[in-house]
């Protein structure tokens, strides 16, 4: 007998059921004899058939195979792609309810792991549902046994690319060019030899860094110059790490955002952090000052800060602001930035904030205000740190509920401080991502 076991075989028989709720990654959730079983494409209130997709020790895996009684929330998926890309996963959800989910999917996070619930809730911020998605990093696969390239997102829940041809949600200098892209890199020798482009998109140009594994031929750098020049996009190549990014075409490539309202121009590089959805990030801050209400006499602390996202339309209203963050090239890029836009009331710092920062000269200084935009992990050992420094305020821009949940626990267990309001943002429609901002009062 053999020591591996053998997998066992799904059942292939569709299977009825009744969908109950959502999950977290936008699921529909039934139980089949006693055991939880998530679909792929059924929404809470549908009659459906479901065939196996996987099986494991405490919960079953399933896709839609059809759907007897639609929920009303229901609507036709826009994108031909959708029912194969791991790209979106609530196209057939109509967009009011995709941000009920969130909403809900937030207050149930705050009750259950930080036993809070806000005093107010939020009005959520909502943007296009279409072409809004400023950043995105595509695979890139040549496949022997269809012998073309592909270049897309992974197929949901497995490890392969996708085959499309377009994409309903990147911005349409890139979403309406996937089959071209894909054909200028069929066309290329190293096209075995590429292994992602990151698409970056500024209000002045699209740019694409493409992941060269090998150095490329005269010809194929050519090439890749010629279609940047017929279709205006600015290429780079990346031979190696993050720091080996260089021009291709132009020489000069330039990206840029505008935050008109405080008539800010920020500079980026198409791999640095940006917010993806340029139009809920400009609500976003506007929400940010308004929950913040930094006064003209206030100092204000930035975690987190990036490139100054954040840091530099406070430096607009604040006496002075310090944004502090983990990598030391956005540090520079946002003291580049202040710089550029007439602003003397910023400093930064280049601090890995997962570490202990009581005893940086910057943690000794008393704040009236803090912001945090911390990545998913959340930002726990901050907290006690933060409500050391007296701030009577502080906003919390999360992308993960969980996490934002536990140190709210904090704040408000531990520290006298309440969630005086909480809301979502709409950064990723079509998907589970869950983007939300808090205030804590002290």
């Amino acid at each position: 007998m053999s020591r591996r076991s053998r997998k066992a075989r799904l059942p292939s028989e569709p299977v009825h059921a009744g969908i109950e709720s959502l999950s977290h990654d936008g699921r529909g959730v039934t139980r089949i004899d006693g055991k939880t079983t998530f679909i792929d494409g059924a929404l809470p209130g549908e009659s459906i058939s479901f065939i196996y997709s996987g099986r494991c020790k405490k919960y079953d895996e399933g896709r839609v195979e059809e759907i007897f009684s639609p929920a009303a929330e229901r609507v036709p998926a826009r994108c031909a792609h959708f029912s194969l890309c791991g790209g979106c996963c609530l196209q057939h959800l109509a967009g009011d309810q995709q941000i009920a989910a969130k909403q809900q999917s937030l207050l149930d996070n705050l009750q259950r792991i930080g036993g809070v619930v806000p005093q107010a809730l939020l009005a959520p911020l909502t943007g296009p549902l279409w072409g809004y998605r400023n950043k995105a990093r595509l695979g890139v696969k040549f496949v022997r046994k269809k012998g073309r390239v592909l270049v897309g997102f992974r197929e949901k829940r497995t490890p392969y690319l996708a085959d499309i041809r377009r994409c309903e949600v990147l911005h349409p200098s890139v979403g309406e060019r996937i089959e071209t892209l894909a054909q200028l890199i069929q066309g290329l020798q190293a096209r075995e030899r590429i292994a992602q482009i990151e698409v970056a998109v500024g209000d002045n140009v699209t740019a694409l860094v493409l992941r060269n594994l090998d150095p490329l031929s005269a010809p194929d750098q050519a090439a890749l110059i010629g279609f940047a020049r017929d279709t205006g996009l600015h290429l780079y190549l990346q031979p190696a790490g993050p720091d080996s990014v260089e021009s291709l075409w132009p020489q000069n490539s330039r990206l840029t955002y505008r935050l008109p309202r405080y008539d800010l121009e920020m500079v980026f590089l198409p791999t640095d952090f940006t917010h993806v959805n340029p139009h809920i990030n400009q609500a976003m801050i506007d929400q940010a000052l308004a929950l913040l209400e930094p006064q003209a006499d206030h100092r204000v602390l930035d975690l987190f800060c990036g490139l100054g996202n954040f840091t530099l339309p406070l430096a607009r209203r604040a006496a002075r602001v310090t944004g502090v963050e983990g990598d030391a090239a956005l540090v520079q890029r946002a003291r580049d930035n202040a710089a550029a836009n007439g602003l003397g009331n910023v400093d930064f710092h280049a601090v890995d904030l997962n570490e202990d920062v009581a005893g940086q000269r910057w943690m000794q200084t008393d704040y009236d205000r803090i912001l945090l935009d911390p990545p998913r992990s959340g930002a726990a050992n901050m907290m006690p740190q933060l409500a050391g420094t007296g701030a009577g305020r502080i906003v919390y821009v999360s992308c993960h509920p969980a996490s934002l949940a536990r140190d709210a626990a904090i704040l408000v267990g531990e520290h006298g401080y309440r969630l005086a309001a909480a809301g979502v943002m709409d950064m990723f429609p079509h998907t589970a991502h869950v983007e939300s901002i808090a205030l804590f009062v002290r």
